[in-house]
């Protein structure tokens, strides 16, 4: 692993953890992906998300790491491990800008740009602080798609089944995030690479 490469990869996890942590934590602002379908889960059958996301997310990486191969899951190591370092350390002090909690449509924007960089710079650098991350990668390597659509179709399944349990007007919010920070990582991974 290359250090500008790993210090990247941990400025991208730094960066998504400050958006969850102070943002999307505070806002009510739910996702789309692993996250979204371990609370969809626990709804509708009462089994924890620590438990679905743990299952969930290793189908994901075992799937990116079949696709992708070993160096894609040391960076995914990096964003991940990097990723709960950083939201442990801004726990405490969260929310940092209560005024932009306040406003839910503020708290999709900037909380949309927040993960949308973080998990660009992950994605970019060859690592997913997520399972849904590791997820669009490969599908995005299978398909040929670009990684911003197929963002944009697992977070829409996601969230069109919560609308099972989470009011229409929280869920809109939450289709606005997923859209742009889907965009912002598709932007971020297509722009030229310096290895």
């Amino acid at each position: 692993m290359r250090t500008g490469r790993v210090l990247l990869a941990l400025l991208g996890a730094a960066i998504q953890a400050a958006g969850m942590c102070n943002i999307h934590a505070w806002a009510e602002v739910t996702e789309g992906g692993v996250l979204g379908a371990t609370l969809l889960l626990q709804h509708w059958t009462g089994i924890s998300p620590a438990l679905t996301a743990l299952l969930l997310n290793a189908l994901c990486y075992l799937i990116g790491w079949k696709t992708l191969g070993r160096g894609f899951l040391a960076y995914s190591a990096v964003c991940g491990v990097g990723y709960s370092v950083f939201y442990a350390i801004l726990a405490p002090f969260a929310p940092l800008w209560p005024q932009v909690v306040a406003s839910p449509l503020l708290s999709a924007l900037l909380g949309a740009v927040f993960v949308g960089v973080g998990a660009g710079l992950c994605v970019r650098m060859g690592g997913a602080p997520g399972g849904d991350d590791a997820l669009a990668m490969a599908l995005s390597r299978l398909t040929g798609w670009g990684i911003q659509w197929i963002y944009l179709f697992t977070d829409a399944l996601v969230l069109g089944l919560s609308m099972t349990y989470i009011p229409l007007g929280k869920l809109m919010y939450s289709l606005l995030t997923v859209v742009l920070s889907g965009q912002i990582i598709g932007w971020m991974q297509t722009g030229k690479r310096k290895t």
